[in-house]
């Protein structure tokens, strides 16, 4: 959590400005004269449009927090209108759960209504909101939203000075293979076995079964990632209990005192969020219990029925992955390595083209656009290299495959900076390498695959440039990295390495 790397500190700012965000809202609601159910759900409305709003642009941005209320407002009237009918509920809010995840398809948009709306119907069930509230509940939210644009987009927006990186785009698929419309599939049955054992172990607090079970499902696209997603909200919500005991049970709901701890799990929420799942849960297991602090109803029994039904909601997510079009974890690696080394592909042949002289060639937006799919095969193998994976030999040789993915992105980086060098020049040399890297990144493609056009160049003077020196040092390395994969990529994923 701490050691994690911030570049222009990013995540502090971010995480700053939702505590100031946040703040801002609750202050408003509570000047309105807004019961104290009102004020938490402007909070919670606050920190969903600064939290899960990721459109790449800020206008983009701004509409999508614009929209929130669009998709939040049917849903509160609707959730708080079931409260005596558990069957019609149960049926309400899988079918909020499907359209949530599957809204995903449109992108950060639709990701960011989808857990709007589905938030929405947690936090009618946690505060038993009722239709006659609903007024005060539309103003708090409406003042939230208020608030969350005044502070990100006017008084504190980071993102104008430093935009958010354009995320790749998910992997495609068609019909039920599509990943939003088997995820969509996979929640919802989740949930529906979150929400059964939940109803089981509590009649009253059964819903945090279910937002677990959605929660998990956010950011995974294999039964791998998803397991190891469960596990980690379970091992953050059991530390977040025990503080929970040591803290928010002796504080009785005390406002001041609530209100600063709450202030600090915001930002711990924020800041954790990227480099720890874990850590996040157990900010949001600790404010999840100063918030029942306030509402008076907070004891130790309370906190071990929320890590009962977290299990409950972690269980749902594991059956729902393993039984509903599941994913393999080596499938969904493989996907991604594939367009790494693509990517690894196009960023070398745009080196060449820089360095053989044309101007609006540019390896630096690929050499990004590679760290955030590596980024995300690091994600995929998670599950293979966790401490608890028995499975010795799959851990082996997704450890050696990470190790090759650095090396190859540190070599990518470095030509890419010797390409923007002006005084780097044509090199025969250079052709020979750039061919070298795209037939061993063609070599490594799974058979049957469209191989992908050639974009190394002939260069015309068959001289040498100091200049092009770095370069072919990193191409080298570069070629020795991917034909190193080879071995783990290539081979089965039960056998052992021979090189291991």
């Amino acid at each position: 959590m701490f050691v994690a790397p911030d570049p222009g500190l990013v995540r502090l700012r971010v995480s700053l400005r939702a505590v100031l965000g946040i703040g801002l809202a609750v202050a408003a609601a509570e000047l309105a004269g807004l019961s104290l159910t009102a004020s938490i759900t402007g909070g919670l409305a606050a920190l969903l449009a600064l939290f899960t709003v990721g459109d790449p642009t800020v206008r983009g941005q701004a509409v999508t927090t614009l929209l929130l209320p669009v998709a939040g407002f049917p849903v509160l009237a609707l959730a708080s209108t079931l409260h005596g009918q558990p069957l019609l509920r149960a049926v309400c809010w899988l079918a909020v759960v499907f359209a949530g995840v599957y809204a995903r398809r449109w992108g950060p948009r639709g990701h960011a209504l989808g857990v709007f709306g589905f938030m929405m119907f947690f936090s009618t069930q946690f505060l038993h909101a009722v239709p006659g509230q609903l007024p005060e509940l539309y103003g708090a939210v409406a003042l939230a939203v208020a608030a969350s644009c005044a502070v990100r987009f006017g008084l504190w927006c980071v993102e104008r000075r430093t935009p958010p990186p354009a995320q790749p785009a998910p992997l495609t698929g068609r019909g039920l293979a599509r990943p939003t419309t088997r995820q969509a599939l996979q929640a919802t049955a989740a949930c529906g076995i979150a929400l059964v054992v939940g109803l089981l172990l509590s009649p009253d607090r059964w819903y945090w079964a279910v937002g677990t079970a959605w929660w998990i499902f956010v950011n995974t696209a294999s039964r791998g990632e998803t397991l190891v997603r469960g596990f980690r909200r379970v091992i953050g919500t059991v530390a977040g209990i025990g503080v929970g005991l040591l803290v928010a049970v002796p504080l009785h709901g005390a406002p001041a005192p609530t209100a600063a701890l709450v202030a600090v799990c915001v930002f711990g929420i924020f800041y954790t969020a990227a480099p720890s799942y874990s850590w996040m849960t157990f900010f949001v297991t600790v404010m999840a219990g100063l918030l029942y602090g306030l509402l008076g109803v907070l004891d130790p029994a309370l906190l071990w029925l929320r890590f009962e039904e977290t299990a409950a909601g972690a269980l749902g997510a594991a059956l729902g992955v393993a039984l509903i079009l599941p994913v393999t974890t080596h499938a969904t690696t493989e996907a991604w390595i594939q367009r790494a080394l693509n990517c690894v592909h196009r960023c070398t042949g745009a080196a060449a083209l820089r360095l053989a002289g044309d101007q609006h060639a540019d390896p630096a937006p690929l050499a990004a656009e590679l760290e955030l799919l590596l980024g995300r095969a690091r994600l995929s193998l998670a599950p293979l290299v966790h401490p608890l994976s028995p499975l010795r030999a799959r851990k082996t040789r997704a450890r050696q495959v990470l190790d090759l993915l650095d090396s190859c992105a540190r070599e990518v980086r470095g030509l890419a900076s010797v390409a923007a060098d002006p005084d780097a020049s044509h090199d025969a040399r250079l052709t020979a390498a750039c061919h070298r890297v795209e037939a061993a990144v063609l070599a490594l493609a799974p058979p049957g695959q469209p191989r992908t056009d050639k974009s190394a160049v002939p260069l015309q003077a068959p001289h040498h440039h100091p200049g092009a020196e770095a370069a072919l040092v990193h191409l080298h390395a570069l070629e020795r990295a991917l034909a190193e994969l080879a071995a783990p990529l290539r081979s089965s994923p039960r056998a052992p390495l021979v090189s291991a």
